[in-house]
């Protein structure tokens, strides 16, 4: 017996132990079948469940589980990633409580600690991803450390240095001056800082009262000044291309060169050039073959050739220093208040240093041309297509990889060095002491980007570099699904890793999602205070109304905007199949297993069975495209409105009636029905809807896929379609003219042939009954005072005259007609605003299209019952 409700907070983990305990999510379990095999984008070690998780993770499960039901041997592979920098920063802080550092325990014994951190709190996110239903093969759980990962990692290192495309150089890279490391450009958040622009005087060289004046954002780096650049047609500055100037402060000579970089129409047309902190500077430098001064340190303190007064000295202290003193020499033309972006590290918090330092480098433009020509002939594809222009953008303009960084958690670089400073990269220290003859060897400190282990995901986790059984049978992988924000630091660097050591791409589809934002369409953020907790949702509306949340609303490149009414609808929705399933075991409709859709008689069925075929090809086609939206509003449609709302109100009197084989085949077709829309769910609500499915042998999970079947029931359709058209036409002109709900209505029918006459004989009762009506006749004219609605070749006709004040509603409508034209000419009028759409921020403006949208919709409906209104008066 089907309980009052379903109660998920206890049905959730008692049904995820039910699958685990059958093995369902295991791969190989039919080796027979065709491989379908996903990746997890395998989640921090440190991390906990967010929302962007949350959203991949269901997109993901959907499709697993569809592939999964179709009867393909499915593997979707788990795993957490190691996080050098979060999580070495996490164990660091527990440190800080102790008043330690690593430093004080030393290489080993920090390592020690961050493994037994990993070991007790580590990887909480895989138990939240079974709360939210994933259906991973947990045999198969990886760690970017794992030894197998590990010996990956190393042995593409050393293939690539050794092929020459792994090499060490001195460039500059984002430096986090309080974690001391180099960090990726995924690791550096822009934000808008309130400062100012320094306007300084650099006197010429031969003659010191003649300046060119430069402005800057930042004057401490104007001791690593190795030029003055000036466009070559500038008009006024030009004649000072080939003479020197003298550095303030420092009394050094730099030149004055001419290059385009130097914008006339930005500052005062004349740019100072400091290539070993600034990326645009290191580029001009380059083209120019000039010096490279570096004059700060790991700490972003003043340090190198510089004057004495300066050195060890705070960037920002310094900067207060060269300010004052600048002012003192007269050389401070001006200071004006200035808004710009400035790095800062999204986890150190603290102003980000491009910063000249000795890295390990990947050349990545030559990996690069086979991912650009695999993308281009169609070996894989993006979804949606237009981030593929994005991804030959970037691979495109790609600049060399910076891989190494200055922390103690990670994958040390097999690297060793010589007392003379000669490398030897091996994959073990014996192997390049025997390279080095004996040499002593000392090990490079550093351990490798985060990303390039990464990178080995698809077939590292496989079993790479042996030639496993796993490995032959699911790569290259079938899709990816991801967000678009990491295309460029994973995905196209899996592309280059997959081809240049698989020889095949890693994935055949990248389906790319967009971001999952607040209600108003705004960025997700603490610091706004409207994140929402995935965790919090579950525990309140349930996974499943979560997923199909998450679903229902992942259109193709366009951001989701989530909101707990929209949750709360969908539980609501998983409520209403409940009540579906409950009314079906309450008038015995039961599974037999012997029915044949194809073979049943009555309308209603023949009907209900045609709409069923429609669902499932809709969805399934859906699916395969992954429109989860789309393939969420068919099932969703079909099952509240088609088979809830109309089928089963419509079966009640064949249920109640006295003709038993009506009857029987009605159970038998209901049941069937309920079955069909249970296994279209699933994929979106897998725990309501295999707690509906019940002990019936083998679980909903591991049961097929309905199969697609072409609509054939035309007669019945059509004459459903009609029923249902009548019902909802009368019902929606009751509501516009505020008819009373308890008002008994009659119906007449104008101008009805045969056929229309037929179907009210055979219907009769139901339209009565669901539209609220007196009675319903055929008669020959329409009555004085009646609402008239089209019915095909028919018009139906509510005579309403005694029943509600026809002048008083149109004059009602009429007003609420004008007052949303207003509204509408007001929004188009602020939608036409170029200022408006400039300057109000996109969620805002989005709001207001979707107002004016809404609005217009409103307008036309009620224009139409003020029409309708008129006729009747």
């Amino acid at each position: 017996m089907i309980e009052k409700s379903f109660k998920h907070g206890e049905a959730e983990a008692r049904i995820y132990k039910a699958w685990e305990d059958v093995r369902a999510f295991e791969s190989g379990r039919r080796p027979d079948a065709k491989p379908y095999c996903i990746m997890i984008p395998p989640p921090n070690v440190t991390g906990n469940l967010h929302m962007g998780h949350a959203f991949t993770y269901t997109l993901q499960d959907i499709v697993i589980r569809f592939e999964r039901m179709r009867g393909r041997d499915v593997l979707w592979q788990p795993g957490t990633d190691h996080a050098g920098i979060a999580t070495q920063m996490v164990v660091e802080r527990q440190l800080a409580l102790e008043q330690k550092t690593r430093q004080d325990l030393g290489r080993e014994k920090f390592l020690e600690r961050v493994w037994a951190w990993k070991a007790e709190s580590g990887g909480a996110i895989i138990n939240q991803q079974r709360r939210l239903g994933c259906s991973c093969d947990w045999r198969r759980e990886r760690f970017t450390m794992d030894d197998g990962l590990s010996r990956a990692v190393t042995k593409v290192f050393v293939a690539l240095y050794r092929e020459g495309l792994i090499y060490k150089d001195k460039r500059l890279v984002n430096w986090d001056p309080k974690f001391r490391t180099a960090i990726s450009d995924l690791e550096v958040i822009s934000r808008e800082v309130k400062g100012h622009l320094w306007y300084i005087k650099y006197p010429l060289a031969d003659d010191a009262s003649v300046f060119v004046t430069v402005a800057t954002t930042r004057p401490e780096t104007m001791l690593g000044d190795v030029a003055v650049a000036v466009h070559p047609e500038h008009p006024e500055l030009a004649k000072f291309i080939g003479k020197e100037v003298m550095l303030p402060l420092t009394g050094r000579r730099i030149p004055v060169i001419g290059d385009e970089y130097a914008d006339p129409e930005k500052g005062t047309g004349a740019v100072k050039i400091t290539p070993a902190h600034d990326f645009n500077d290191f580029e001009v430098g380059r083209r120019h073959k000039l010096d490279m001064r570096n004059v700060l340190d790991a700490d972003a303190k003043i340090a190198g050739d510089v004057p004495e007064r300066f050195r060890g000295l705070d960037r920002f202290d310094a900067r207060k220093k060269i300010v004052a003193e600048l002012e003192e020499q007269g050389l401070l033309e001006k200071i004006e208040p200035h808004t710009h972006p400035v790095p800062h590290g999204d986890r150190s918090d603290v102003v980000i240093e491009p910063w000249l330092t000795d890295q390990w480098y990947v050349k990545t433009d030559i990996l690069a041309k086979n991912a650009i020509e695999a993308v281009e002939r169609g070996a894989t594809v993006f979804v949606p297509r237009n981030w593929e222009k994005t991804y030959f953008q970037w691979m495109r303009n790609i600049e060399p990889w910076c891989i190494s960084r200055q922390l103690w958690w990670g994958h040390r670089i097999p690297a060793w060095y010589a007392p003379d400073g000669t490398v030897f990269v091996a994959e073990t220290e014996p192997e390049a002491q025997a390279m080095a003859g004996g040499a002593k060897l000392a090990r490079d400190e550093d351990v490798l980007d985060t990303w390039f282990s990464s990178q080995l995901w698809p077939f590292s986790t496989l079993g790479w570099p042996e030639q496993t059984p796993e490995l032959k049978r699911y790569y290259p992988t079938d899709t990816l699904v991801t967000g678009f924000d990491i295309i460029f630091f994973w995905v196209a660097r899996m592309m280059m890793a997959g081809l240049h050591f698989m020889n095949e791409v890693p994935f055949k589809t990248v389906y790319i999602h967009a971001l999952v934002r607040d209600e108003k369409g705004a960025k997700m953020s603490k610091s706004k205070g409207n994140v929402m907790d995935p965790l919090e949702l579950i525990d309140e509306y349930g996974a499943d109304a979560l997923r199909f949340t998450l679903a229902a609303m992942a259109a193709q490149g366009r951001d989701i905007k989530l909101s707990r009414p929209r949750i709360e609808g969908y539980r609501n929705f998983a409520t209403k199949l409940w009540n579906a399933a409950r009314f079906c075991e309450m008038n015995e409709c039961k599974v037999d297993p012997a029915f044949d859709p194809a073979r049943v008689k009555e309308t209603v069925n023949r009907w209900i069975v045609d709409e069923t075929a429609k669902a499932v090809g809709g969805v399934t086609r859906a699916l395969e495209e992954f429109r989860f939206n789309e393939a969420a509003g068919l099932i969703f449609q079909f099952t509240w409105n088609v088979y809830c709302d109309w089928h089963l109100e419509f079966i009640k009197p064949v249920l109640m009636g006295a003709d038993e084989a009506a009857k029987a085949e009605t159970r038998a077709t209901t049941a069937w029905v309920l079955d069909q829309v249970l296994k279209l769910l699933h994929p979106f609500m897998p725990f309501v809807t295999e707690e509906l499915w019940g002990a019936r042998g083998e679980m909903l999970i591991l049961d097929a896929w309905p199969a697609p079947a072409a609509a054939a029931n035309t007669a019945a359709s059509e004459e459903m379609a009609w029923l249902i058209d009548l019902i909802s036409k009368v019902r929606s002109v009751r509501a516009e003219m505020n008819v009373p709900a308890a008002a008994q209505v009659p119906l007449v029918m104008v101008g009805a042939n045969d056929e229309t006459k037929a179907r009210i004989a055979r219907h009769r009762d139901l339209i009565v009954r669901l539209a609220r009506l007196q009675a319903i006749d055929t008669v020959a004219t329409v009555p004085a005072g009646a609402i008239q609605i089209v019915q095909g070749e028919a018009v139906a006709a509510l005579p309403l005259a005694g029943i509600i004040d026809i002048a008083k509603e149109r004059a009602r409508l009429g007003k609420e007609v004008d007052g949303l034209a207003k509204e509408i000419d007001k929004l188009e009028a602020k939608l036409a605003d170029a200022t408006f759409i400039a300057r109000a921020p996109e969620e805002i403006v989005e709001e207001n299209r979707e107002r004016l949208e809404e609005m217009t919709e409103r307008r036309a409906r009620l224009s139409d019952a003020v029409t309708r209104l008129k006729g009747a008066a």
